[in-house]
């Protein structure tokens, strides 16, 4: 990354809301990263007073540092004495104009906090000196942010926020990489005729995407989706193409079908795996020939839709099983895309309650307790993002204050750890405090790293004398040279 310029520091004015905040930083032609395998960067998920609130994303390859501090939603870089600065600014009453920082050292990067009036949190801990790892959740006043170190899409802007981002659709934005470079490929074929099959647990948004799909596509039909699953197996065929009347009992009038209902539109096929054989014969027959065959009838009707279909199932599998054709699966996967659970874009946390609370009655006005948005945070959500709209539209209701208590969230386990480390987060100080020595080594690290191996500093972070430090850096085999920059 080229270095930015000194003084580069630009903020928004005094009046700006967040969610009209912009960020500011390097030139237009320093602004793009090309694609990594993996790299750290910062997201700014959402605020406990304000979840409405734009997020944001910061990729942190090649800087130093990250100071954070109360302000005027900005980020800034600069260069100060030969190191690359990212200030981040965040309008909470309840930060400090110094929150402390995050530096990069050589055992990786440290959250150091040593003097902010109400501290920082590490996943619901209290800690003013942590290392900190993929997937930390870090609390600053009321707002929430998390460290990530993943890969990102191609062409990623170093500092992007909600609502600027350079997506076709709102439904498609995210800071996950490769999701991204999958909608991206996804909005480059919406326009043509290219099937495409969706792939994802059950609640990660396939009809969602499969309708953002549609939109984009400029196609003047409508869009028609079928529960494949859900169909009567007696009445498939009727259902899907269509039937004359009197074609069977209970046959009382004539029927377009689904697929000719789609007609110059979209037919999204959920859970295309559940079609019987039988119809999946007959259903290749609509793709290859582009037309159907009512039941009841001998004269074929064309037709022109776009398919788009879905399954949580792996569809190999079920060729290899004899499940389903090996014909149809050739005809659908034009363009397949896998859609992650939500416990794969953590990052994606804020951009997704923003989306999801704008939807829901009473969403506009509400606020959480900060221990109400930790457990949202921490929480794996193995039912993904549906679970996450259900128990979000539950908690407003319940909550005739306007502010979304823990005891609340009704239907979120009570078994969520809303205090403690979640799994991939690199917290110490609590296991230190206990003399847990992996816990410790951490700890003299991350004061090693926040004070660039100066001892005397590290030792008073740590409260221990001059030769403690030296006695455990040669027990732990920590090299003090490397802190020293």
């Amino acid at each position: 990354m080229s270095d930015a310029p000194a003084g580069s520091v630009n903020h928004l004015p005094d009046d700006a809301s967040l969610d009209s905040a912009t960020i500011t930083s390097l030139s237009a032609e320093q602004r793009r990263e090309p694609r990594a395998a993996s790299q750290p960067y910062l997201v700014v998920l959402t605020s406990a007073d304000q979840p409405r609130m734009a997020s944001s994303r910061h990729l942190l390859a090649g800087v130093d540092e990250v100071r954070l501090g109360r302000g005027p939603r900005s980020a800034a870089r600069s260069v100060d004495a030969g190191k690359v600065i990212l200030e981040l600014r965040l309008p909470d009453p309840r930060m400090s104009g110094d929150h402390g920082q995050l530096v990069r050292g050589a055992a990786g990067w440290v959250l150091d906090d040593p003097a902010s009036k109400n501290g920082s949190l590490i996943n619901g801990t209290r800690t003013r000196h942590a290392i900190v790892g993929d997937g930390a959740l870090i609390e600053l006043g009321h707002c929430f942010l998390m460290f990530c170190h993943q890969p990102v899409e191609e062409g990623a802007a170093v500092d992007a926020i909600d609502g600027e981002l350079a997506v076709a659709s709102s439904a498609l934005a995210t800071f996950v990489g490769p999701l991204a470079d999958g909608f991206a490929a996804l909005t480059r074929i919406a326009t043509t005729p290219i099937s495409v099959v969706l792939l994802g647990e059950t609640g990660t948004g396939k009809e969602v995407t499969a309708r953002t799909l549609h939109a984009l596509s400029g196609r003047s039909g409508a869009f028609v989706a079928v529960n494949c699953g859900a169909l009567p197996r007696e009445l498939i065929e009727a259902e899907l193409f269509g039937h004359r009347r009197g074609a069977f009992t209970g046959a009382a009038a004539e029927r377009l079908g689904l697929i000719r209902a789609a007609e110059g539109g979209t037919l999204f096929l959920d859970e295309i795996g559940e079609l019987p054989l039988a119809s999946q014969a007959t259903f290749l027959r609509v793709l290859q020939e582009r037309e159907v065959v009512p039941v009841g009838d001998d004269r074929a009707v064309k037709v022109d839709v776009r398919l788009c279909a879905a399954t949580h199932r792996n569809l190999t599998a079920l060729a290899d099983r004899g499940e389903l054709r090996r014909d149809l699966l050739a005809r659908i996967s034009g363009f397949t895309l896998e859609l992650p659970p939500l416990s794969a874009r953590r990052a994606d946390l804020g951009l997704l309650l923003r989306s999801l609370l704008a939807g829901l009655p009473g969403g506009d006005a509400i606020q959480f307790a900060p221990s109400a948005l930790r457990a949202l945070l921490v929480h794996p959500w193995p039912l993904n993002i549906r679970a996450l709209s259900k128990i979000l539209g539950t908690a407003i209701a319940l909550a005739t204050h306007g502010i979304i208590e823990l005891e609340h969230l009704t239907e979120l386990p009570r078994a969520v750890p809303t205090r403690g480390a979640a799994p991939g987060i690199a917290t110490v100080a609590g296991a230190a405090r206990r003399g847990d020595d992996a816990a410790l080594r951490e700890r003299l690290i991350a004061a090693l790293t926040a004070h660039r191996g100066n001892i005397v500093a590290a030792s008073h972070a740590i409260g221990a004398r001059r030769t403690q430090i030296y006695r455990w850096a040669r027990r732990f085999g920590i090299d003090l040279d490397r802190f020293r920059r």
